[in-house]
């Protein structure tokens, strides 16, 4: 326990005082956070605006829909130029019983939006028109809050890779630096065994990923952002610690590997950046295709992802955590196990 703590207590005052460790553990990813919370702050209340050229009960329905913001045109050629040049998405021109609908075919995300709005707008018209009871009701409704913003979902994602950079880089170029210095060397001389050294900068990274938690979701909980944290939120920090155990194996492979900083901060650049795009941190990877979603799974980010919105923003509980942790698990002992076997105290 005397050489746990002294090589704990050496390596969490090596941490703070390096200021680039301390940049890209906290600073980095907060930055994206920050950027990318104030960005999307309100796309939730954004309307896709469309011309409209007329007027009658489809336009007075779109118009109630909330979805749509119309702009209105006199004539019809000019709105028809506005779609083509880009400007706006769509035009719908209401005349008698007829609706023209023109749609710019680059923009398909949002011209699938108002084509579907605007047929079922038409279609409940024609139906209450025909004077003919439905045969069947739809009714809708959200799985989360309605008032969620997208910081809630931005939140879980960047912080899992936060947690990522600092335990890979961490664990990668401590290993290189200490072997280059012959620092291992020294240790391996002394009456220390190599479960107190892994087990103290194991610790290290915990803390990292404990602090890096409580310090983003403090900056996302104030008002310019307004996260809203729901049902067992705490069941996050099992996830934090489950995590940074499989990347800080992920680094120590790296690190097994590497003989210099540049060619370990080179690789883990390689691992981390990929796995954070695969993953769904930056963009919901469901929108992916198929095989891309398959070789996702196979990432631990993926899975801690999938843990921390599941527990952050859905409130969901413990049962939620069952296939993450049992996959972060599984990850760290497989990883660490060859990491291990491969491990070199000297060049």
């Amino acid at each position: 326990m005397t050489a746990f703590k002294s090589l704990s207590a050496a390596m969490i005052k090596g941490f703070l005082r390096d200021r680039m460790t301390l940049f890209f553990a906290f600073v980095f990813p907060l930055m994206f956070l920050v950027v990318f919370g104030l960005l999307f702050r309100d796309a939730s209340d954004d309307k896709t605006k469309i011309a409209v050229v007329g007027d009658g009960p489809v336009v007075a329905a779109l118009d109630k829909t909330g979805a749509l913001e119309l702009e209105k045109y006199d004539n019809a050629e000019v709105a028809r130029q506005k779609v083509h040049d880009g400007d706006l998405p769509a035009l719908v021109v209401a005349g008698g019983s007829g609706v023209e609908l023109t749609f710019a075919a680059s923009d398909q995300v949002k011209a699938q939006t108002v084509i579907g709005i605007v047929s079922g707008v038409v279609d409940r018209i024609n139906l209450a028109e025909s004077g003919v009871p439905p045969a069947f009701t739809l009714e809708a409704k959200p799985v989360e809050d309605a008032s969620l913003k997208p910081i809630q979902y931005l939140t879980p994602g960047i912080l899992s890779w936060a947690v990522s950079i600092s335990g890979v880089f961490g664990a990668a170029l401590t290993l290189v630096s200490w072997r280059k210095k012959q620092v291992l060397r020294r240790i391996r001389l002394a009456p220390v065994g190599p479960t107190a050294v892994l087990s103290s900068r194991v610790l290290v990274s915990v803390g990292t990923a404990v602090a890096q938690g409580v310090m983003f979701v403090a900056v996302a909980l104030t008002p310019p952002f307004g996260l809203q944290l729901t049902g067992q939120w705490w069941l996050a920090l099992p996830l934090l610690v489950l995590g940074t155990t499989a990347f800080f194996a992920v680094g120590m492979l790296v690190g097994a590997f590497c003989r210099t900083e540049e060619a370990a901060s080179g690789a883990a650049n390689l691992i981390v950046m990929p796995m954070a795009f695969l993953s769904g941190t930056f963009f919901p990877v469901e929108n992916a295709p198929g095989w891309l979603q398959a070789v996702s799974n196979i990432f631990p980010l993926r899975h801690m992802n999938d843990g921390m919105l599941d527990v952050l923003v859905r409130g969901k509980g413990i049962e939620a955590l069952v296939v993450p942790s049992a996959v972060l698990i599984g990850f760290t002992l497989v990883v660490g196990f060859i990491a291990a076997r491969v491990f070199r105290w000297e060049d």
